[in-house]
């Protein structure tokens, strides 16, 4: 089963580096990574996929809480969530293919940020099926090159409504992530 977690670091050098260090000490596979600086200076959020069963998943989780600048990891298999991935692709055009191109890239929503004679340039934001769909729609045209960022996820706000509904309990779904390690209130 593949497990998306987002882990807040503080941002300083070899942070980065300790993690996936972890990750090879233990013979985890890293599927996917991507960081990014958060909306607390100092504070950047790392989103990973590893494909793991259920009890290595928890182990992943619990080492890396560990390490010294690991202020929070979040399993979002636990919870409903919300994620993207963007990819560039270059294509190649002719004047026999121009048309159908644009016309796949219309279905699935792609914004064409280059326009040559002989190549278009694609971005594409969706989740994963969405980006491996189009990637195979294009492929009989001739890819040049992609380029795919990793996964980024968020949970979902509507998991608020959940946690009463369902469980009698309140929510976080609606806090900050950091507002229980002290980071922010």
């Amino acid at each position: 089963m593949k497990h998306i977690f987002s882990a807040f670091l503080r941002d300083e050098p070899r942070v980065l580096t300790r993690v996936t260090s972890l990750f090879a000490r233990r013979g985890y596979n890293i599927d996917s990574l991507s960081v990014g600086a958060t909306e607390e200076r100092g504070i950047s959020r790392m989103t990973f996929i590893a494909e793991a069963p259920e009890h290595m998943a928890d182990q992943i989780q619990r080492q890396l809480e560990k390490l010294e600048d690991v202020l929070k990891v979040i399993n979002h298999a636990d919870e409903k969530f919300v994620d993207r991935e963007l990819v560039l692709l270059k294509v190649r055009v002719s004047p026999e293919t121009r048309l159908e191109i644009r016309m796949i890239a219309e279905d699935f929503r792609a914004r064409n940020v280059d326009v040559g004679s002989k190549s278009y340039v694609f971005e594409v934001t969706g989740d994963e099926g969405k980006i491996t769909a189009f990637i195979q729609q294009m492929r009989p045209f001739g890819i040049i090159e992609t380029m795919r960022t990793g996964r980024v996820a968020l949970s979902r706000g509507s998991n608020a409504d959940i946690a009463s509904q369902v469980y009698g309990g309140e929510s976080t779904a609606l806090e900050h992530p950091l507002s229980d390690v002290g980071v922010r209130a």
